[in-house]
């Protein structure tokens, strides 16, 4: 019975961390480039979304490859993160700490996108870069975005390196530490797309 749940469990975290790398990563992705659009005004901030929007099929395409992913990636990490213990505080170690960093940007940005969602793809109007304005308009609203933004890059990054280990395809402590420099680059990376899409919206309030 102990074997069937430890096999059941393992399977289970399987899915999360696949989940977490495709298609959620490849949506994040996507989703900061376009966004990146905004530094280069509204029109082909719109015309990018535009493009989006026409893709055939596009509810069924973001509900089961999208929405679906995300609910249980977000979901069980909470799961994760509630059962999972911390001990930063005791081992003064890296890793430890990117461990316990890895469970809190989990659970912010699990909340994080489902207030997005609510105020963009639920909201009811089509998505536009007025849209965006009117939400960062609110220090409240930009602020919170911008950190969103970030601690989603980071459970993004951190998550892949352990992807790469759990999965075997980085092996030993080279290749890990190679990866985790690449990893936390694209952090950077990112980040400073998002943020510079975020301060590209803020600049056009009124």
């Amino acid at each position: 019975m102990a074997n069937k749940q430890a096999s059941r469990e393992f399977l289970f975290r399987r899915l999360h961390s696949l989940l977490g790398v495709i298609p959620v990563t490849l949506f994040l992705i996507m989703h900061l480039s376009i966004n990146s659009f905004a530094t280069k005004g509204e029109q082909a901030f719109n015309d990018k979304v535009g493009v989006l929007e026409s893709i055939p099929f596009l509810p069924f395409i973001e509900f089961v490859f999208i929405l679906l992913p995300l609910i249980y990636h977000g979901v069980y990490g909470m799961y994760v993160a509630y059962t999972s213990g911390y001990n930063a505080s005791k081992y003064s170690w890296g890793r430890n700490v990117m461990f316990t960093l890895q469970r809190i940007t989990g659970v912010f940005t699990f909340i994080f996108v489902i207030w997005h969602l609510w105020t963009t793809r639920f909201s009811g109007d089509a998505p536009s870069f007025d849209m965006v304005v009117q939400i960062v308009t609110s220090p409240v609203g930009f602020w919170f975005m911008i950190i969103g933004t970030v601690a989603s890059v980071f459970h993004l990054a951190n998550g892949l390196w352990g992807f790469f280990i759990h999965w075997g395809i980085t092996v030993g402590p080279r290749a890990q530490r190679v990866s985790a420099y690449v990893l936390m680059g694209l952090f950077v990376v990112l980040s400073a797309v998002g943020i510079a899409a975020l301060n590209a919206f803020q600049a056009a309030v009124a």
